[in-house]
């Protein structure tokens, strides 16, 4: 009985070992949006909004972040995205427009940014919401 719990004590110190231990070895850019997405949430046909997005994001990581690819789908433009390294603690921002158009409609796009993480070497910003007729009453 004392052997099954000083064994199960063991395993548990090496898994807490072995957790932190990976922990270090995380290190270089790591780009982390301010928001996860953006969500329109409900809008109205007669109330469409301008199609401008300035999506905010840091490098939260210890080395310069640097982008070598920004992508959007769907109908939608990147028009700016920064060049230059991203030094760790800095703050920037990639601009889009889009054209919704004035009818009901889903929204549901994405903007995908590669840049140099080897281990998560892209992440996705995801834009929604819903476009609907106005109800009379």
């Amino acid at each position: 009985m004392i052997r099954n719990v000083l064994s199960f004590m063991g395993l548990m110190l090496l898994f807490v070992f072995v957790a932190s231990a990976g922990d270090d070895d995380k290190k270089g850019p790591r780009l982390s949006f301010e928001t996860n997405g953006h969500n329109f949430g409900t809008i109205y046909v007669d109330d469409m909004p301008d199609g401008k997005l300035d999506i905010k994001f840091s490098n939260t990581g210890d080395e310069p972040l640097v982008l070598s690819s920004v992508r959007a789908c769907c109908g939608t433009r990147v028009t700016h995205w920064p060049r230059d390294p991203i030094l760790p603690g800095e703050e920037d921002t990639i601009t889009i427009e889009f054209r919704l158009a004035a009818r009901p409609q889903r929204i549901s796009r994405s903007v995908t940014v590669t840049y140099n993480n080897e281990e998560r070497p892209t992440e996705r910003y995801r834009i929604t919401g819903q476009v609907v007729e106005r109800e009379e009453g």
